[in-house]
């Protein structure tokens, strides 16, 4: 078993028990299924009832949606914990390349230690990129009804149109950051 759980779930599995996911938030009283609604209700459980009215409702209603976000973070920490020894992500030799030319070279693990360290929080770069670019994101979630596994998830699933515009973003966000604006930040 512990084998098994040291390695990356297959496609063929982890896509159609995402896809599991919105039939069952649908039976469930009609669910959202996102991380960042979970954002919301930690702020509304944590601050002044009555304060900020985006925040005043019954975030206990939604308590399942926390208990989410605590599986994700106990679920990443187990990962960590059950990972093999001496595994790595199987990226392409082109992307390796790419990403050499920006100074990563260690692809050892999950993660590449020179961007997801303390060492690289501390440089122009590394504050851009995760604190400014994780201020953003959080912002633009909220702003935008929702994190991008709740709009390409839940709102595709239930054919909404402004999920669709938000997905073409995502997608049209990601591109440009990967192609301009992340290699002069890591240039």
């Amino acid at each position: 078993m512990l084998e098994f759980l040291q390695q990356p779930m297959p496609w063929y599995v982890a896509g159609p028990l995402i896809g599991l996911m919105v039939p069952l938030l649908l039976v469930l009283d009609n669910q959202q299924f996102g991380i960042s609604s979970a954002y919301r209700h930690m702020c509304a459980a944590v601050l002044p009832k009555g304060k900020f009215s985006f925040f005043s409702y019954d975030w206990k209603a939604q308590k399942w949606n926390l208990l989410f976000v605590v599986g994700i973070i106990l679920g990443g920490y187990l990962a960590s914990l059950t990972t093999a020894e001496g595994y790595s992500v199987a990226i392409s030799e082109q992307t390796k390349l790419a990403l050499g030319e920006w100074g990563i070279t260690d692809f050892s693990g999950l993660i590449p230690s020179e961007i997801f360290s303390l060492s690289f929080l501390t440089t122009p770069g590394g504050f851009i990129v995760m604190v400014l670019g994780g201020f953003l994101v959080g912002f633009g979630a909220r702003y935008g009804g929702g994190c991008t596994s709740g709009h390409a998830i839940s709102g595709l699933s239930n054919l909404q149109l402004p999920s669709l515009i938000a997905v073409m973003g995502f997608f049209a966000g990601g591109l440009l950051m990967t192609y301009f604006i992340l290699p002069l930040i890591l240039s």
